[in-house]
């Protein structure tokens, strides 16, 4: 069975992405276990596939065979596409009447820009559909075993860019209590620290960083806020990286200690 009648067995009928028509979709964490149906169908049907950096090898390897890849990543400290050509070149393939797939890591409206592409493609008049993904942030603490929200321990938990404008109250945002996951945090990782140390966080607070979250090479680091900075530093900038702040951090230890039970128990 091939990825479009798998798809037609799934799903009744598959959606169609038509020509001139462009699909802006999440390609999830890494893993391709974590695509969505409707990014697989857009895979499978697209002629052009304009794809992140974070999109990875084993997710493209899904494109049909008459699509072609074009790389329009962005990577912090690196030569990157800038923001306009991408969005100029997504509206010159849908007036060329090419099936567009504007693939994405993660979900495209989660820091990820999906937004100010469908706004410009809808004031070009050109038709797009946006397809959610499975975003970092939730995805790579279950791939840690740290869950996002666990009873008794947070009530509420904020996702937040380490891009965040210079003005932007992390103080704030360390009064609340509640767990911080920041993406593209690893080159800004020490003024932040410090503003969430301001901010009345204690330097015990419990720590992750997630490095490569759901792919093979995943590596998960357990610390606290005042070694985080010197951990990152230590871990290198050369991949992606998802910090989390709070408690939920310390259940972690305690789940893979009963999973491990459980195995033992087999």
């Amino acid at each position: 069975m091939n990825p479009l009648e798998a798809l037609a067995a799934l799903h009744d009928t598959f959606p169609v992405l038509e020509p001139g028509h462009v699909w802006l979709a999440g390609a999830g964490p890494g893993d391709p276990g974590m695509l969505t149906l409707d990014a697989l169908a857009g895979l499978a049907q697209a002629d052009v596939i304009v794809h992140d950096a974070l999109v990875g090898e084993r997710v493209l390897k899904l494109a049909g065979p008459r699509a072609t890849l074009e790389f329009a990543g962005k990577r912090g400290g690196r030569p990157s596409t800038q923001q306009a050509d991408i969005t100029a070149r997504l509206i010159e393939l849908a007036r060329a009447n090419k099936r567009v797939l504007r693939l994405k890591g993660g979900d495209p409206c989660v820091f990820g820009r999906g937004g100010e592409e469908a706004i410009a493609l809808a004031d070009a008049g050109i038709p797009f559909r946006l397809i959610p993904g499975i975003t970092a942030g939730l995805a790579g603490l279950a791939a840690a075993s740290i869950p996002a929200t666990m009873r008794g321990v947070n009530q509420a938990i904020s996702f937040v860019t380490g891009h965040a404008d210079a003005d932007f109250d992390w103080t704030a945002l360390a009064r609340t209590g509640q767990p911080i996951v920041i993406y593209m945090a690893m080159r800004n990782v020490e003024p932040i620290v410090q503003a969430l140390a301001r901010g009345g966080l204690a330097a015990t607070t419990p720590a992750a960083v997630i490095v490569a979250a759901t792919l093979p090479e995943q590596h998960v680091v357990i610390t606290r806020l005042d070694h985080l900075a010197a951990e990152v530093r230590r871990l290198g900038f050369t991949m992606p990286g998802l910090i989390v702040i709070g408690e939920i951090v310390k259940v972690r230890d305690r789940l893979l200690r009963l999973a491990a039970q459980a195995g033992a128990a087999k």
